[in-house]
């Protein structure tokens, strides 16, 4: 297992950690197999959206933001983060992606968003490669 640390500048925010999983997949050796990209964390999670348009990302913020705000009376959590615990949720807390002759096997316009919903902070994401 290799484990990736990850600043986040913002409360909500996506980082496209694309890169740094394809290097995990490269040091290990392995050529064909899967990668799981997990995220130990309640209030952040991990998708695989396109990269090829920047608008989409922040639309999905929106998105979610509508969905589910920041503060609501109905809220029961005493933390005040339950709209991060929800996100993170819809998000979830990892995906496997195929890899073939040592290289992710993502889509043309894909990428690995580890996805922060209350941040700023420093956060980790598992890599494993079989």
């Amino acid at each position: 297992m290799n484990e990736l640390t990850i600043r986040t500048a913002r409360r909500d925010q996506f980082l496209d950690i694309t890169a740094e999983v394809q290097r995990v997949v490269a040091a290990t050796g392995v050529r064909d197999g899967v990668c799981t990209v997990f995220v130990p964390h309640t209030t952040a999670g991990v998708t695989i959206n396109e990269n090829a348009d920047p608008d989409v990302v922040a639309d999905v913020l929106y998105a979610l933001d509508k969905a589910v705000p920041w503060t609501s009376p109905q809220y029961r959590h005493s933390e005040g983060n339950t709209a991060a615990h929800v996100k993170a949720s819809m998000m979830g807390s990892s995906v496997n992606v195929l890899v073939a002759n040592g290289r992710l096997q993502l889509g043309t316009w894909q990428a690995i968003y580890f996805c922060e919903f209350d941040g700023p902070r420093a956060r980790h994401a598992w890599v494993t490669v079989r």
